[in-house]
């Protein structure tokens, strides 16, 4: 048949065929396919699997096909991305879906970065970092040694740590390198906190002293306690420095003149921690930017302005039970928004803006869990075995690290959490550094640090 012809031809099948019902359309092309040899049925064959398979994530609107990835969980979106070059294209220009898929995971996220490849690859980096803790293998240790008796206080700031010890000297640590970059002659040290300038230190001597790094002379002594003082804490812009002491007293300073501003009487047990620290919050009794003074013995944690108002009186008392039959452990947090602390109980949050009780996260599998570092994601907590990370969207643990005989302290100065920023939610570059520091029985520092990336 002419070419013309045929084609004359098949336009009018064509016509035919369209008007048939289904049923008798399949019934012609059974007839047709039965009239068939094996090189026409090699054609039907092949152009069948095209025609009834098809790319529809290549023929969608890019913004459809988008919407219907966000269905799906991120390891079948890995597995998508093996099928072709443009499925791996058009999955991985997704940036909603690995943005989302990082917070799931708890990782901060930079909206203002809109690099889709970015957010994928962020992603791959954090689901190792989680498997790392989930297989307990995040983390790595080392040892600081110098100190030739025992290492009571412990202070931790931008990649340096500060050792107080009995030997009557304070010593500045690089923790990357493990280099002591200062060490000075002071008295025996139970608390100490550092600037770029100055080492502040409250001793067993019930004094308070201020030294100065270059020269390791001490410049200010304060004395008045009658008891050790086992918590400093100071603040140049007011030119304050508060220490808690043994004496159940908490002393306000005059950090450059060195003369003491005021007693806080109140506790009935040694004050083992004082924090200074800005609010954030507004309410009735404070404002965000006052100063806001914590103070906390075995059993309360007392609140008190501070700034304008030295003679100031206390706002609140915190305690977990009335009859004083449940402990506090001697470690608080408090970021302007949120106090923390742990009992035997579990870990208690009080919003500062109210004083109320938010949440109690009990952890009955592990008693006596003590308080390390809390975060909006993460809290690092620590027993007498292990080093825990709690997931606080979930509260339950998701990681441990074993931890040798350490010393044990019941004011809690000898351990401190190291690096916070990753607490908040991790983000591929937060998760390095000193994690976790204590005092050995052999006077060395036990160090936990984050493991480089694979």
């Amino acid at each position: 048949m002419e070419r013309k012809d045929f084609e004359t031809w098949l336009d009018n099948i064509s016509v035919t065929f369209l008007s048939l019902t289904d049923l008798q359309k399949n019934e012609t092309l059974d007839h047709l396919i039965s009239l068939s040899g094996a090189v026409q049925l090699r054609h039907l064959s092949n152009n069948l699997e095209t025609l009834l398979k098809r790319d529809f994530l290549k023929l969608l609107p890019l913004e459809l096909s988008f919407y219907l990835l966000k269905w799906l969980d991120p390891q079948t979106l890995l597995t998508c991305c093996l099928v072709s070059k443009q499925w791996n294209k058009v999955i991985s220009a997704c940036t909603e879906v690995w943005q989302t898929a990082c917070k799931n995971l708890g990782w901060q996220i930079d909206d203002s970065v809109q690099d889709a490849l970015h957010w994928k690859k962020v992603y791959l980096k954090a689901i190792l970092r989680m498997k790392q803790l989930e297989d307990h293998e995040a983390f790595e240790t080392s040892s600081l040694i110098g100190h030739s008796a025992r290492v009571y206080a412990l202070y931790y700031k931008d990649g340096l740590l500060c050792t107080g010890s009995d030997d009557l000297s304070a010593k500045l640590w690089d923790v990357s390198t493990g280099q002591c970059v200062y060490g000075i002659q002071t008295h025996t040290c139970a608390a100490v906190k550092f600037d770029e300038q100055k080492l502040v230190t409250g001793s067993f001597d019930n004094t308070v002293a201020c030294w100065e790094w270059s020269s390791g002379a001490r410049t200010q002594h304060f004395r008045g306690h009658t008891g050790a003082v086992f918590s400093v804490d100071y603040n140049d812009e007011l030119d304050i420095l508060v220490s808690g002491s043994a004496d159940f007293t908490v002393k306000v300073w005059a950090l450059s003149a060195g003369t003491c501003l005021n007693t806080l009487t109140g506790h009935t047990e040694w004050v083992t921690k004082v924090v200074l620290q800005k609010c954030k919050v507004k309410s009735l009794l404070h404002s965000p930017g006052d100063y806001i003074l914590l103070s906390a013995d075995k059993y309360e944690i007392k609140i008190w302005p501070i700034g304008r108002e030295i003679n100031c009186k206390c706002l609140k008392t915190l305690s977990v039970s009335e009859d004083r039959s449940i402990c506090l452990q001697p470690r608080l947090h408090f970021d302007g928004k949120y106090i923390v602390c742990s009992s035997a109980l579990g870990l208690y949050q009080w919003d500062f803006a109210s004083y109320d009780i938010l949440r109690v996260i009990k952890t009955p599998e592990i008693a006596n869990l003590a308080l390390l570092g809390f975060g909006d994601v993460f809290a690092l907590l620590f027993d007498n075995r292990f080093l825990y990370i709690m997931d606080l969207r979930t509260e339950s643990l998701i990681s441990r690290w074993p931890l040798p005989e350490y010393r044990k302290s019941k004011r809690g100065s000898s351990f401190l959490a190291g690096e916070a920023s990753w607490l908040n939610g991790l983000d591929g570059h937060n998760d390095t550094g000193l994690v976790f520091a204590t005092s050995m029985p052999d006077h060395s520092i036990h160090l936990v640090l984050w493991k480089e990336h694979g």
